[in-house]
């Protein structure tokens, strides 16, 4: 049985009965000394607050969290979802004791019940698919289960969240906005991240199709492309390596991984990769693909340039 959805009502500290995972990015060239502009500026936009209901999956931290905590605050109706009642709790009690009001409910993407339920629970008009895990480890020897669970939960939970949305849209004659949170993996593989880099590039190019095909019914996609941020995500991802990774049994040795610690030791602040999130969500018409920092931009298309004439 789903419980009910919980507002949590600051002004009056009070629970009225009426109530996922995430984050990103593997690179070692960033430095945590660096502060990028921000993307599309917010004081640029216009927004309309008391039209909009956002919903957000993998609220329960990183960028999910702060995004709806924002954009909660900016008078904004907020339907924050998390994976699990424990994170829901969880997502409850800070929300409460930072007076902020928002709406807290259950979601995990890959629950066709969940999916179910949300889909006839709530009419909104921004959906920010955020929720996402990361299993890392050499493509050549890990374990398949665990690619396929990462896709279960990245593109299908993703793509079928989305849809249901899509379908209210129509039938409601109304505009729309989705905003999915992809990666700088889905437009660069990232060694020993390839399955995860694979899982965001798949969720990059059904957002590209959606994009177009969705443009006579008068509803946005976009993508937001993190660099590499100080969410834990990226930790628990080169964490996962070592759940089943043996270097006395897989012909991967050890040190190629000296890079992944590398990078976790200069990720960036994430308020600033929320920010440019929250003005991807409240601009009237942002870009489609929108990475972020520049510097991870920038790379990027260095990246993608030199691509066409690397030898195999």
């Amino acid at each position: 049985m789903h419980a009910p959805p919980v507002r949590v009502n600051s002004s009056r500290h009070l629970l009225n009965w009426s109530a996922q995972q995430h984050n990103h990015e593997l690179s070692t060239y960033m430095s945590e000394t660096e502060t990028p502009e921000l993307c599309n500026p917010y004081h640029q936009l216009k927004p309309n607050k008391m039209s909009k209901t956002i919903l957000i999956t993998g609220a329960a931290s990183g960028f999910g969290k702060i995004v709806a905590f924002d954009l909660a605050k900016k008078g904004y109706k907020v339907i924050a979802t998390a994976q699990v009642y424990p994170q829901v709790s969880d997502l409850i009690r800070e929300a409460g004791e930072l007076g902020i009001d928002l709406i807290v409910d259950k979601l995990d993407v890959t629950s066709s019940r969940d999916l179910a339920y949300i889909h006839q629970k709530y009419d909104i008009d921004i959906l920010v698919s955020n929720a996402g895990i990361m299993e890392g480890g050499p493509i050549a020897e890990q374990p398949v289960e665990l690619i396929r669970s990462m896709f279960d939960v990245n593109v299908f939970g993703g793509l079928e969240l989305a849809q249901g949305f899509i379908k209210k849209f129509i039938e409601q004659k109304k505009p729309g906005k989705i905003v999915f949170t992809t990666s700088m993996g889905e437009l660069w593989t990232v060694p020993y991240v390839a399955a995860y880099c694979a899982s965001k590039h798949a969720m990059g190019s059904i957002a590209e199709g959606l994009k177009t095909e969705l443009a006579p019914f008068n509803i946005q996609i976009a993508t937001c492309n993190p660099g590499v941020f100080g969410t834990g995500f990226n930790d628990r991802g080169v964490d996962s390596i070592f759940r089943w990774y043996n270097p006395d049994v897989n012909f991967t040795p050890l040190s190629a991984f000296d890079g992944a610690a590398e990078s976790l030791a200069h990720q960036l602040d994430p308020q600033a990769m929320a920010e440019c999130i929250v003005n991807v969500v409240l601009d009237e018409n942002p870009n489609f693909r929108n990475v972020f920092p520049k510097e991870t931009e920038d790379f990027v298309k260095q990246l993608q340039a030199e691509a066409w004439t690397a030898k195999s």
